[in-house]
């Protein structure tokens, strides 16, 4: 591994890290040389995810979090930091979707997607800032979307969520600077998930999805990989405030 890309004795969260984008993420930055939390809402996914990077030569733990439980982040925060004595990176990727149009979406959808998407990204960020500023050092990553900064129908609420996280990220990024922390998004576009399992099986929608795509087709998660690298790494330390599409080409296009 490139010096400028080298993880080795970072300590690194991942939220969402269970299955689909978050554990491409986690997988990509133990093998770039982290210790990697795992966080999720669900056990077993963790602990497959956390087998898997064992049994690459990499080094992960996990943790149960609900990420739009203050308390559980909190905890989340100060075990991490209990456990290793600091934190370098954090990734907030926890998410959820669904499609309806806006007038079948009932408060507490809108409720829920604002929690997870924006709510548990703020939460997790201000636990994890006090400790980054104490030694002028870290890195926070935010999972935002291409719907973030595209418009697209019967997803309202989650591209709403999204583009207040992209907002978040740049403010953030402003305010931190100065303490040497850098605050990224990764704006995924269409990827092969657990997530969207329910779109790919709806083949003429999908279809119609890989068409938009100039690189005429979907991604696979470890297509991520590069992207998360950079923004966890050295090679980073002075980019701040910005979204990497990882997209095929998408917000390029119209």
């Amino acid at each position: 591994m490139n010096g400028l890309f080298d993880l080795n004795g970072k300590i690194a969260i991942v939220t969402g890290a269970g299955r689909g984008l978050g554990a491409a993420i986690a997988r990509a930055l133990a093998g770039a040389g982290a210790h990697v939390t795992l966080s999720g809402r669900s056990s077993g996914p963790l602990g497959e995810t956390e087998t898997a990077i064992r049994e690459a030569g990499g080094r992960a733990d996990s943790l149960l979090c609900d990420v739009t439980r203050r308390e559980d982040v909190d905890r989340m925060i100060g075990t991490v930091e209990e456990r290793h004595g600091r934190i370098d990176i954090l990734v907030n990727n926890a998410g959820i979707t669904g499609r309806a149009p806006l007038v079948d979406v009932t408060d507490n959808d809108w409720d829920v997607m604002m929690q997870t998407h924006l709510t548990g990204p703020f939460m997790a960020s201000r636990a994890v800032l006090p400790g980054m500023v104490s030694r002028s050092e870290g890195k926070i990553i935010n999972t935002v979307s291409v719907v973030g900064e595209l418009g697209r129908s019967f997803v309202v609420p989650y591209s709403t969520a999204k583009g207040g996280l992209r907002m978040l990220t740049r403010s953030l990024a402003t305010e931190v600077a100065s303490a040497n922390i850098q605050v990224n998004g990764i704006g995924p576009g269409y990827f092969v998930t657990e997530m969207n399992t329910a779109i790919m099986n709806d083949r003429a929608f999908y279809e119609e999805r890989v068409a938009r795509v100039p690189a005429g087709r979907w991604g696979q998660p470890d297509e991520l990989a590069g992207a998360a690298i950079f923004l966890a790494s050295g090679a980073s330390n002075y980019v701040s405030g910005q979204i990497i599409y990882v997209g095929g080409g998408l917000t390029a296009s119209f």
